[in-house]
């Protein structure tokens, strides 16, 4: 059995010590990602804005991802890939939030 197989059977029994590494964002091992920094960032980025979050949860996202060489024009597209799978109306009340968590003010146009 595979690694990503063999997470998904422990994630699915609902087993402690592989939920705790997941939901705490322990690496797999050293080196040994399979998404680089950066890439796993903007996903992350991209459940955020999925799930509607808040501009404080969307902000320490977006500065890590740019901290790690993302970007803004990466970041807005992490919204545009999202934004058929999330629908219009999560689309409209995401994008400010992603705006002002990036620090642009949108409202002076």
């Amino acid at each position: 059995m595979d690694r990503a197989e063999e997470l998904l059977r422990r994630l699915a029994l609902n087993d402690e010590k592989s939920l705790a590494r997941v939901l705490t964002g322990d690496p797999i091992a050293e080196g040994d990602a399979p998404l680089k920094p950066k890439v796993e960032a903007l996903v992350r980025l991209g459940a955020l804005l999925a799930v509607g979050a808040a501009t404080a949860s969307l902000r320490p996202t977006v500065e890590l991802a740019l901290a790690l060489g993302a970007t803004e024009d990466e970041i807005v597209a992490v919204l545009v890939a999202v934004g058929p799978a999330v629908g219009l109306a999560r689309l409209v009340t995401t994008a400010p939030r992603l705006a002002i968590a990036i620090g642009y003010d949108i409202d002076d146009e």
